[in-house]
């Protein structure tokens, strides 16, 4: 299908310079708009093309033999948030069994006139309904106290990744400074053996200063754990072999830091933990 579009874009591009040439040479005005109409036609169909490749190739993502079904289909939709800057990205997962408690804690400001809401993406190897998520956020920078519990709302159609929506208590106003933090807990979302945790970052803007992602198994830990990072190109790439913390009894962690991120990638943490007991 993308070797047709290439092909047609191609035929289309050379079509349209020699009618523009040849109205040009006769000085037929009629003909030579006609070619550049032509030429101008052909250009937007080589970035739709070029865009519909970028979408498919992000959603194809594979690592180590094993498909990472959630990142893709969320690839697919991914929403890209313009009106915030991030300057701090904080991630926690933790994993007990099949599982899984994860909190986002975000700061940045805004840089739109306002804005009144926070997108997160909810991204587990198995579904968990929106409706049986157990998941609140805090505004923090009106709420330090988390007196306050908001829930947040599903954008969108539900599934493996989803999409949902964080109100600020207010709404932002150009340049005020927020501070958002999202826990969620979905059970049985971690099967046995191999498993991921997702960390994406969907913000316009080249780097984001700090970001931490710190994963946390409580019981048996894993045999062994690898950071992969996929731009938006959706080519995966091994970073590291994560090496845990200071162990303690029914505790494994691990913590993740960088400076200076893509604002636009993402980070899967891969592992496999041996079979319950």
């Amino acid at each position: 299908m993308q070797s047709l579009q290439d092909s047609l874009t191609t035929w289309a591009t050379v079509v349209g310079t020699a009618v523009s040439l040849i109205g040009l040479i006769q000085s037929r005005t009629w003909l030579a708009g006609f070619g550049v109409l032509f030429l101008g036609t052909s250009l937007v169909a080589g970035v739709y093309a070029r865009r519909a490749r970028l979408v498919v190739s992000s959603a194809a993502v594979s690592i180590e033999g094993h498909s990472i079904d959630s990142l893709n289909i969320a690839n697919l939709r991914r929403r890209v948030n313009k009106s915030l800057v991030i300057q701090e990205a904080n991630h926690v997962a933790t994993i007990r069994g099949q599982d899984l408690q994860v909190s986002w804690n975000y700061a940045g400001y805004c840089r739109a006139e306002t804005e009144a809401s926070m997108e997160f993406s909810i991204d587990a190897d198995n579904n968990v309904p929106f409706d049986a998520l157990e998941c609140f956020a805090y505004d923090l920078e009106c709420d330090p106290y988390k007196q306050h519990k908001i829930k947040p709302l599903l954008v969108g159609t539900d599934g493996i990744s989803k999409k949902i929506a964080v109100p600020f208590l207010r709404p932002l106003g150009s340049e005020q400074r927020f501070r958002i933090l999202l826990q969620c807990e979905l059970r049985g979302c971690i099967k046995p053996g191999f498993g991921y945790f997702t960390s994406t970052l969907s913000f316009q803007q080249d780097q984001i200063r700090r970001y931490s992602v710190r994963l946390v198994f409580l019981g048996d830990g894993p045999d062994w754990l690898r950071v992969y990072e996929c731009g938006v190109s959706g080519a995966a790439k091994l970073l590291k072999e994560m090496r845990p913390t200071l162990p303690v009894p029914g505790r494994v962690e691990y913590i993740d830091t960088a400076a200076d991120i893509n604002g636009q990638s993402a980070r899967i943490y891969v592992f496999r933990r041996p079979p319950p007991r």
